[in-house]
């Protein structure tokens, strides 16, 4: 199960290798579903025996394994944040400290409040004279923040939402990557499964494992090989915004040129960082939050 309303590129390596037959040929059926946000997130629908393998963002990861939930991350999508703020020239926003006074769009949880205040503290700001502006799960567009909904939005996507037409100018238009901002850093997404999953049936998830990183490392090395396979799924979208997207978020996949890699420093740190901001309760849960090492070098030497 996907992690968005959606499919959008940063999945491009489950979509490459079902249509390379690469599941089929470890013995796999694959069904690629959106959560339906009725009944839940992509975790829930996990949680609930609803799908056998979902990709979600980290920190829910960690906060329902901190909740004491049976889920587990085998792999990590991206090794990048992909949240930005974004804004326009004419609001006279240049840097994070700059929000304080301002409205800024943003659906308020925990974690990206957490986020917006180490953001604007960091960079010498007041925190607490931002003025947040309840989106919920919309995506305010350039178009929102001129007519005055807000001065600045955060949570879209610099390889998706910021790469949609706009009637707003580019050169109007600010994007700033999270990364760039001081954020601590993370794996934006990761590929999860249940802890009975891995228990009783661990070579469907190696088989799992295998398919979806030969398709990955497929879909790095060329983004635009699974272009066919978004305009089947996705036609509603124009053809160049997915190929733009595919080309921007395929560098975020690998780490020293392999896929799949939960990096223990990574880790540890974003963890540490959501304790920190009482997001978790426990530092360390990330490392029960994972799984084994020796479970994915089992994967890799079968490759």
């Amino acid at each position: 199960m996907l992690e968005y309303f959606h499919p959008w590129p940063n999945s491009a390596g489950f979509y490459l290798a079902r249509q390379q037959k690469w599941y089929e040929q470890n013995g796999l059926d694959l069904h690629i579903t959106a959560p339906d946000p009725w009944h839940g997130d992509s975790l829930e629908h996990l949680l609930q025996a609803r799908a056998d393998f979902a990709v979600a963002p980290v920190n829910r990861l960690l906060v329902r394994r901190d909740e004491g939930e049976p889920l587990r991350a085998i792999a990590a999508i991206n090794h990048s944040a992909l949240e930005t703020i974004q804004t326009l020239r004419s609001k006279n926003i240049n840097r994070p400290r700059d929000l304080a006074g301002r409205k800024l769009a943003m659906n308020p949880t925990p974690r990206g409040l957490a986020m917006i205040r180490h953001l604007v503290a960091s960079d010498g700001g007041d925190p607490d004279a931002v003025k947040i502006v309840n989106s919920q799960f919309r995506e305010f567009r350039p178009e929102d923040l001129q007519n005055g909904l807000a001065d600045a939005s955060f949570g879209g996507y610099w390889a998706w939402e910021a790469l949609m037409d706009s009637a707003i100018p580019q050169e109007e238009r600010l994007v700033w990557p999270l990364g760039q901002l001081g954020a601590p850093p993370y794996h934006s997404y990761v590929l999860c499964t249940r802890d009975d999953i891995i228990e009783t049936t661990p070579d469907k998830v190696r088989s799992f494992l295998k398919a979806s990183d030969k398709g990955f490392l497929a879909a790095a090395q060329n983004p635009l090989a699974a272009l066919p396979a978004y305009e089947l799924a996705t036609p509603y979208f124009p053809t160049e915004l997915l190929s733009q997207s595919l080309t921007a978020i395929a560098p975020t996949w690998l780490h020293n040129g392999k896929w799949g890699e939960l990096r223990p420093d990574v880790m540890e740190e974003y963890t540490h960082w959501l304790a920190k901001n009482a997001i978790v309760s426990d530092r360390n849960i990330w490392r029960s939050a994972v799984i084994e090492q020796d479970f994915r070098h089992s994967v890799q030497d079968h490759s």
